[in-house]
């Protein structure tokens, strides 16, 4: 018997693939989560506007978008390694030339094209669909969960080393120890390699190729309220982490906060994902999202009317923090029960560009509308709005199989 056959019959290390996977999701996802923290020593540095550096991070988030379904498609077609090890070489290269970055095209092709490139083919979403075809479709929720949270530790732990570093090596050293992490993705993907398959048992007859299933996807309408309440959840957590921190300092409070604030998101959401996890696995993900966005849009309000507070800060990063990616595990998990493990990477990569076209907006017209008005005001309330409107985009989803899977489980 070959080893390989033995591996086969054997089945995957599903503890080592989920251990790797956190770690993966920490690292890809603690770097562009502590982003906010070199907004104002980089354009102190440079003697730019707000918007300059605003935007760089609005590029990351709309390329992290737009590659996000090639980096699924590649992953299912070539493997998770492979595209996790490109992702990881572009990101890293993003990180060493921002420090040399002293020009607006400069910065936004490094900052902004590369490292969210790099994002896309190293983050969580690839991880989730390598957990998907791993683990059985009742673990799926609670292991989604697992990972989304992880992602937040990332942003737990890299906020206050991002913060510290800054304050004592400088902006382009932490760049440097930034990319030596960045540097591990690869030797913790091998753990991930693997492509998606068709089942061994499934009905040729109802086999698929990709295109098939793009369409299948787009000619569902779950799927398309889905990608569309999504880009609500990129506006949100986009627009706080990049404006939060120069918001708290904004009214007078020590910049400080503004890191504790985002490690405290990143705390929380630890928490909130890996609740999610299991609430998505036992009840319904549609409601369950919708009450997600009610709470994050009562959340902003009740903040924006009271003082802004050290305590009001820490109120509302808590409470933001359990529901930040605390909708990933019951988004992920709607295309899994809708579509089926075998293309989730393609998928829902191309539901994550509704979230990071959302994320370039809220990241985008933050600084946009501080210069032009001096305030964030309008954008707080925009939040808001289109909080209430996703809770209502996700109540009618139906949370079923489609048509092909459900008859092919009656065969």
């Amino acid at each position: 018997m070959t080893t390989a056959s033995a591996a086969g019959r054997s089945g995957p290390n599903i503890p080592l693939v989920i251990a790797c996977g956190c770690l993966v999701a920490l690292i890809s996802f603690g770097p562009r989560s502590a982003m906010g923290l070199f907004f104002q020593p980089m354009t102190e540095a440079r003697d730019w506007s707000r918007e300059i550096f605003a935007l760089a991070l609005a590029i990351q988030n709309l390329m992290w978008g737009i590659a996000q379904p090639v980096a699924g498609m590649v992953a299912d077609r070539f493997g998770t390694w492979k595209a996790m090890t490109f992702g990881a070489l572009l990101y890293g290269i993003g990180l060493i030339l921002m420090i040399g970055a002293d020009s607006a095209v400069a910065l936004h092709v490094s900052a902004g094209v590369l490292i969210g490139i790099g994002i896309a083919f190293s983050s969580f979403s690839l991880v989730l669909a390598a957990f998907g075809r791993t683990v059985t479709p009742a673990q799926r929720s609670l292991a989604f969960g697992i990972g989304t949270a992880s992602g937040s530790l990332g942003q737990f732990l890299f906020a206050p080393l991002g913060a510290t570093l800054i304050e004592h090596i400088g902006w382009q050293d932490t760049l440097i120890v930034f990319t030596g992490l960045v540097a591990l993705v690869p030797l913790l993907a091998i753990a991930l390699r693997g492509k998606s398959e068709a089942p061994k048992d499934s009905n040729p007859a109802n086999d698929q190729n990709l295109m098939a299933a793009m369409s299948e996807a787009f000619g569902t309408r779950g799927f398309i309220l889905l990608t569309i309440g999504f880009f609500v959840c990129g506006f949100h957590v986009a627009f706080i982490t990049v404006h939060l921190p120069p918001f708290i300092a904004d009214v007078g409070l020590d910049p400080r906060w503004g890191g504790w604030a985002i490690a405290l998101i990143g705390l929380c959401n630890v928490v909130g994902s890996l609740a999610s996890g299991y609430i998505g696995g036992r009840y319904s993900k549609p409601i369950f999202l919708s009450l997600i966005y009610i709470g994050r849009a009562a959340a902003i309000f009740v903040f924006i009317m009271l003082p802004i507070t050290p305590a009001s800060v820490l109120i509302f990063s808590g409470v933001m923090g359990l529901l930040w990616l605390s909708t990933v595990p019951p988004t992920s998990g709607l295309v899994a029960v809708m579509f089926g493990p075998r293309y989730m990477a393609t998928l829902f990569g191309f539901v994550f560009l509704s979230h990071q076209i959302g994320a370039f907006l809220g990241v985008w017209l933050g600084g946009r509308l501080y210069d032009q008005t001096g305030s964030y005001d309008a954008i707080w309330w925009l939040g808001i709005v289109l909080g209430i409107a996703a809770a209502v985009i996700h109540w009618p989803i139906q949370e079923k199989p489609v048509p092909r899977l459900a008859q092919e489980a009656a065969e």
